[in-house]
């Protein structure tokens, strides 16, 4: 665990999402102050385990299962409302108390019901692999200063006037692409019954945070999705609309980024991706399918099957470039434990050139051959290590092997889904 000197850390994924992030934030969310989700919107999904208890979080952060934790959604994320509001249902109905620990920024952005009929039509046009969860439309409104933000519920008027606006606005996109419009009326009724329900949990979480860091609080700073879904620096335009990156950490939860003491990078023991892209290490289809059935790969948010493949470090050391990882938890070790043979992409191959980065165009990366080390596999079962000197020599010597492919020290390994499984 991080000594008392890392007061502020940011948990970020260093693949195409899916990592086991939630796990790790509530790992060490054991002994945080204050939990921030600081971009995307409820197109990602943390699965937490909690006994026999299992939680998928789409907005609200994993730290809301440890009681004496304050959860912030911060500026950086595009808020869905409606689904925000059951979550928190479900939660109160399992237990979990939300009262007086769940702040939204006043700052966030609303995703609404046009956000998604936009996005669903056009991912019929353009299949880059959305949830259509209407994130990239919000975004839009977002940086094009169009947007409804979380405070704008407290003037009622003017949040009616800018709605109208742009439903109407977005009927016209609508009716080009063939799609039905929404519904004028209901956007604004939507508003009237969510204001009361949304605006007390509205705060200046930016403010909040950095009050908190001033009092010598732990506060961890939770990401969605990977580094190579950033909008600016993953395999565009297969990516998401923000900066999953570490560096919109500080801009996403209103803190400036001298406030940040550590990055931690959360990476799978192999590779998955869900939707299209590129993806240079995706398994054989007998692996792949194999992989996908040992590690439940099917999205938390929609379902859909993962694409599954080998670790690679090449993305890895990227990941740890953009992000600035100062540490490395490695999750689901234990998936591998049947595996007789496990490669290791070390670096890529284009025609008889070696590449040891992620090029800039997916044309160019869906173009790469992977150069794989192959390791020989432990074949016994790690669930219960609690330590590394618990593990298999052979389990151990490839976690080795990943350390010095990426220069970053392994930190925590997870080895179940369990929350007390994990070794740190």
């Amino acid at each position: 665990m991080f000594g008392p000197k890392r007061q502020c850390v940011v948990v970020v994924g260093a693949q195409w999402g899916d990592e086991g992030k939630g796990k790790i934030v509530d790992v060490l969310a054991e002994r945080a102050d204050v939990v921030v989700r600081y971009q995307g919107g409820a197109n990602a999904g943390h699965t937490v385990v909690k006994g026999e208890d299992e939680f998928v979080l789409h907005q609200i952060p994993s730290g809301i299962l440890h009681s004496g934790t304050r959860c912030f959604i911060g500026n950086g994320v595009v808020l869905d409302p409606e689904t925000l509001l059951a979550e928190v249902e479900a939660l109160e109905a399992r237990g979990v108390s939300v009262t007086g620990r769940l702040f939204v920024s006043a700052r966030a952005q609303l995703v609404l019901p046009y956000h998604k009929l936009l996005d669903q039509a056009r991912e019929r046009r353009q299949r880059i692999g959305t949830t259509g969860r209407g994130i990239g439309p919000a975004y839009e409104d977002k940086i094009g200063r169009r947007g409804l933000r979380v405070g704008d519920l407290r003037h009622a008027a003017q949040a009616r006037e800018l709605i109208v606006a742009r439903v109407e606005w977005a009927n016209m996109l609508l009716t080009t692409m063939g799609a039905e419009p929404a519904s004028v009326e209901a956007h604004v009724a939507l508003l009237e019954r969510l204001a009361p329900r949304l605006l007390p949990l509205a705060a200046d979480t930016g403010r909040m945070t950095y009050e908190a860091l001033a009092r010598g609080e732990f506060v961890l700073l939770e990401g969605a999705q990977g580094a190579l879904l950033d909008v600016d620096h993953g395999t565009y335009p297969f990516v998401t609309s923000s900066n999953t990156t570490a560096g919109g950490a500080a801009v996403g939860s209103g803190i400036g980024p001298t406030a940040i003491d550590a990055v931690v990078g959360v990476v799978k023991a192999y590779t998955t991706r869900v939707g299209n892209g590129p993806l240079p290490t995706e398994a054989a289809a007998a692996d792949g399918e194999r992989l996908r059935e040992l590690g439940d790969e099917y999205g938390a948010t929609t379902g859909r099957p993962r694409r599954c493949g080998w670790f690679d470090a090449v993305v890895v050391r990227y990941a740890v470039r953009v992000n600035g990882l100062t540490d490395l938890a490695v999750t689901k070790l234990d998936v591998l434990d049947s595996m007789e043979r496990i490669p290791v992409c070390t670096g890529y191959q284009l025609g008889s050139d070696p590449i040891d980065d992620v090029p800039p165009d997916v044309e160019t990366l869906n173009s790469v051959r992977p150069v794989y080390e192959v390791l020989e596999g432990w074949r016994q079962p790690t669930t219960s290590a609690r330590r590394l000197a618990d593990l298999p020599p052979l389990a151990r010597a490839y976690l080795d092997r990943l350390q010095d492919l990426v220069q970053v020290p392994i930190r925590y390994v997870s080895v179940g889904s369990r929350r007390d499984q994990i070794i740190c």
